[in-house]
């Protein structure tokens, strides 16, 4: 995700968009999974205003992400 995104943003909200990057994972599988949680995180914050509701939205879509790697990892 890139900066642009959360700048300006609240700290929580910017403290968890860090986290949707994926560009760091070796396997091509991997990041296309990453980056659809990434694109919905870019979403949401394009259309949502910061609050306590979009930061635990964010934290629970990272949950989901790191599960959802995990799960290919399992294959």
């Amino acid at each position: 995700m890139s900066p642009e995104v959360y700048e300006g943003r609240h700290p929580s909200v910017v403290s968890l968009a860090k986290f949707f990057s994926f560009t760091h994972l070796g396997r091509d599988d991997l990041q296309k999974i990453s980056q659809q949680c990434c694109l919905l995180a870019e979403v949401m914050l394009n259309e949502l205003a910061d609050g306590p509701e979009l930061t635990a939205g964010l934290r629970k879509l990272l949950e989901a992400k790191d599960c959802f790697v995990r799960a290919a990892l399992g294959d």
